[in-house]
């Protein structure tokens, strides 16, 4: 079981607002949360943000040999012109799904319509909300015997990941990256970075991918094989035998479509190896994403594992 402590971490991460674009406050969260926490932690990080990172946030611990990457941002919407949206990423919206939203430091709730006859998105409020404001699933976080229920379980869990494998980390660097769900665009020169300062030619994407006809809640964490880009078989063929002798459950997975951080690192003119991991989810980028609480068990302990020997 999950400790008490470690879920209401996971659960205030799912509830801050942050799309692609927009990941700042997160940002923020996780350094102020590492201030926080790091005395207690095997190692002390360092820190790389701010000038010349954006909104992304680098931890270093000792001399890493593996970046860990998990996204900070989210799918959402963004308002148009007379409440009528444009989305963030690809949300499975449905009419009836709570929205929130920032104006003058307030939160703010409205109701999604949906679309009617292919029609924009539409929401229901009694005014116009300024153009360009910002809309996110209602935090709506639950836990029952088997399932963590929340919408942005994907990614917050990766970050929440992330944040375990610190207190541990001995040799790694975390990378908390921005833009993932629209279009990418920070990975490339992170991973510039970490070439550049520390030699790391090694990347584990931390986070959640889809069940499918294949792919089942219950049943390990997923190893990608490949999806729209494949990464370099020798790779992913060390850690699929590492964690077999480990003796740490995981699904394999392969798909025709589909990205991640991992797409970006494959676009660099970098020598860089890397693997997607992650627990499968029902119901992706819906308000009610569900993810197996074995699977994110499993999840932490590959992570460690991967820190530990990769």
């Amino acid at each position: 079981m999950i400790e008490s402590q470690k879920l209401e971490l996971l659960k205030q991460l799912c509830a801050i607002p942050g799309t692609s674009g927009d990941e700042l406050r997160v940002r923020d969260f996780i350094l102020e949360y590492t201030n926080r926490n790091q005395k207690n932690w095997k190692t002390a990080p360092r820190l790389f943000f701010g000038d010349g990172f954006q909104d992304n946030l680098i931890m270093v611990f000792g001399r890493p040999r593996t970046a860990f990457y998990a996204h900070m941002d989210t799918v959402g919407y963004t308002v148009r012109y007379d409440n009528y949206l444009i989305s963030v990423g690809s949300p499975e919206g449905a009419a009836g799904d709570q929205l929130i939203f920032e104006e003058n430091g307030k939160l703010l709730n409205t109701t999604l319509l949906g679309q009617i006859r292919k029609a924009p998105l539409l929401i229901d409020f009694p005014r116009p909300l300024e153009t360009g404001t910002t809309l996110t699933y209602q935090p709506a976080f639950e836990t029952d015997k088997e399932f963590i229920h929340s919408p942005y379980l994907d990614n917050r869990l990766g970050i929440w990941a992330l944040l375990q494998l610190a207190e541990e980390a001995e040799n790694a660097a975390l990378v908390f990256s921005t833009w993932e769900e629209h279009g990418g665009g920070s990975v490339g020169y992170l991973a510039r970075f970490l070439f550049d300062e520390y030699g790391i030619g090694q990347a584990i994407i931390a986070d959640v991918t889809w069940s499918t006809e294949g792919v089942f809640p219950g049943k390990g964490p997923v190893i990608s094989l490949r999806d729209s880009r494949i990464p370099r078989k020798a790779f992913t063929g060390k850690i699929r035998q590492l964690l077999t002798d480990k003796k740490l459950p995981f699904q394999l997975e392969v798909e025709a479509h589909g990205g991640s951080d991992g797409t970006e690192l494959q676009h660099t003119a970098l020598p860089i190896d890397w693997c997607f991991i992650g627990p499968p989810s029902e119901n992706p980028h819906t308000s009610r994403e569900s993810v197996h609480i074995g699977d994110v068990e499993s999840f932490q302990n590959i992570l460690a594992c991967l820190a530990a020997n990769l």
